[in-house]
């Protein structure tokens, strides 16, 4: 369920089968962490470091310079097979800074977890790993503290959450226990909802967990990052093309000189 918002703290507890005094027995605990799993942002197998650079100098532009350089070398013009590979370092190194920054989005995410966090658990409240709770556990939000999973807010004592990790907005948002939503609302409205990777910038509160690891505002867009497709920009696709048509050329014209010499002996 997404629709957190729309309904009562009591009827979220409810749902939940959570108690906001006594929070979840240990039993129940385990029982929902085999039913959910640890609450955790699992990274996909990427392409590895060695890849990203096969794939930076394995283009048709790319081997036409090597060839170039290699000709080069062979009729004695050093100086221009040194500035042809020169260029294909720098293209290639610009090339895998950038796929490799994309390919490590998901390790920033992942820097948004929390390692400790107090949570009522047979009405103690302990300091457990954020990677232990689960749906329906009851949390402690104080200042400073990094929001581990998402959940509906119980009460809120001047409360403030900043968003800006998952709506840009900058400025804090109060949040507000006794809100219910009737209407659809975009999640930087839902002053009611707490989400992981947000901080809590004033006050403190008391929420209940309603969604852990990859069912997490968070881990949707985590999903979102490691299913794109790897696709050629339109320049590249061109350059590709460009590529193509010059390798064709070359080879006619070497195709042509080579039977003109054959004829003149």
């Amino acid at each position: 369920m997404s629709d957190w918002y729309k309904l009562s703290p009591e009827l979220v507890l409810q749902d939940l089968e959570a108690d906001e005094s006594l929070g979840l027995s240990e039993s129940e605990a385990r029982r929902r962490m085999e039913q959910y799993g640890p609450n955790e942002l699992t990274e996909q197998e990427g392409r590895n470091p060695w890849r990203i650079l096969w794939e930076q100098l394995s283009g048709i532009m790319v081997l036409i310079l090597f060839v170039a350089a290699l000709i080069s070398i062979f009729l004695g013009d050093v100086y221009d097979a040194i500035a042809i590979v020169a260029i294909i370092i720098l293209n290639a190194a610009l090339g895998f800074q950038q796929e490799y920054k994309a390919e490590r989005s998901m390790a920033a995410l992942k820097k948004l977890a929390v390692p400790i966090v107090k949570v009522k658990r047979d009405g103690i409240v302990r300091e457990l790993p954020s990677a232990e709770l689960v749906p329906g556990d009851v949390l402690l939000l104080e200042t400073g503290n990094l929001v581990p999973a998402d959940g509906r807010v119980l009460a809120s004592i001047n409360m403030r959450i900043e968003e800006a990790a998952l709506t840009g907005e900058s400025v804090a948002i109060d949040k507000e226990s006794e809100l219910v939503f009737e209407s659809d609302r975009a999640l930087g409205d839902r002053r009611n909802m707490v989400y992981m990777g947000t901080v809590v910038n004033y006050g403190r509160g008391e929420i209940v967990v309603t969604e852990t690891g990859m069912q997490t505002e968070l881990g949707h867009i985590a999903k979102m990052i490691q299913s794109v497709e790897v696709e050629a920009t339109p320049l590249q696709q061109r350059l590709d093309r460009v590529g193509k048509v010059l390798a064709v050329v070359a080879l006619a014209i070497v195709g042509v000189i080579f039977l003109l010499g054959l004829l003149r002996g």
